[in-house]
């Protein structure tokens, strides 16, 4: 009986960081996506495994109907969040475990966003089908002709998965890149060019240099920052490189310093970005996103409980 439940829980190990992912890439929470997985580990242990042809494929189906309830009701919670709602930011410096990588470089901030324009079965469908391979997302959404997509990747399994017909699954896939190519974001040319800037813009500020930093932002820079309630933030959105400037230079002068914080590089969800410190110990992440060697929107977490995983 012990060697059963031992072959049971190594055949859920073997798919625990790809079932993570995919609950991330739809709920946009780590801690959400952990619960769900370990609700389908617990499933998994009351399942007929004799009935269970492609563990993964039961496994996955099984993660996509708890997401899409827990997605029911985290629309009603975005719909009262305070502010600008950012997807917890997965800092692969930080964890300290091997899901780390895995998960900071299956999607970016960006594409998040854009995702979160989609209907919960919408969004469930773009992941299971059209992202369902190792190629990164921006790529297989940029290189793949639409009708390729929807006809050599519906799989038989998604009408169970979703309980819809095949019909309604290609007609949520149209309407998923609808959204997406309306909105498809500006992804960064390489990691190392992110990285630069990122220091660039780290030196600029400390030193409060406005000319230098008006030279690495975009003129159309976007600056997001999510607080939650519950630390300050700017409840929308900041368009503009002066208007960017100008938000920055008034946090300085109100004592937000980065010459009062430790500061060091990181990589979060595949962007170069930066972990902050303050002196009362609070953490805050920020996020570049880039292109054409400037950066051009910048992503600032301070909610407390999206940054429970993030260490200095």
């Amino acid at each position: 009986m012990s060697a059963i439940l031992e072959q049971d829980v190594v055949a859920f190990e073997t798919h625990r960081r790809a079932l993570t992912g995919f609950a991330y890439r739809m709920l946009g929470s780590r801690a959400e996506a952990e619960d769900v997985v370990q609700d389908a580990y617990l499933r998994w242990h009351t399942a007929d495994h004799a009935a269970i042809n492609e563990p993964r494929r039961y496994l996955g189906t099984v993660v996509t109907r708890l997401c899409l309830d827990i997605m029911k009701s985290a629309k009603a919670r975005r719909e009262t969040y305070v502010g600008q709602w950012l997807p917890q930011p997965l800092v692969d410096e930080s964890f300290g475990d091997d899901t780390a990588g895995d998960l900071a470089h299956v999607i970016s901030i960006a594409l998040m966003l854009v995702l979160e324009r989609l209907s919960p079965l919408e969004r469930a469908h773009f992941h299971r089908v059209d992202a369902g391979a190792g190629t990164p997302l921006a790529t297989r959404a940029r290189k793949l002709p639409a009708t390729r997509r929807v006809r050599c990747r519906l799989r038989r399994s998604e009408p169970h998965a979703l309980g819809r017909g095949e019909a309604a699954c290609r007609q949520l896939a149209a309407r998923a890149r609808e959204h997406i190519e309306a909105g498809q974001p500006r992804f960064a040319a390489s990691r190392e060019d992110g990285h630069r800037l990122a220091a660039a813009f780290h030196r600029a500020a400390a030193s409060g240099d406005l000319q230098a930093l008006r030279q690495i932002l975009a003129e159309d820079v976007v600056l997001y920052t999510d607080g939650g309630g519950k630390r300050a933030a700017d409840l929308n959105p900041i368009y503009g490189a002066d208007k960017v400037l100008r938000f920055l230079a008034g946090v300085a002068r109100k004592g937000a310093s980065f010459n009062t914080m430790q500061v060091r590089a990181a990589t979060t969800n595949s962007l170069a970005g930066l972990v902050l410190r303050e002196e009362d110990g609070s953490i805050d992440t920020m996020t570049f996103e880039h292109s054409n060697g400037c950066i051009v929107a910048i992503y600032v977490t301070r909610n407390p409980d999206k940054l429970r995983y993030v260490r200095f």
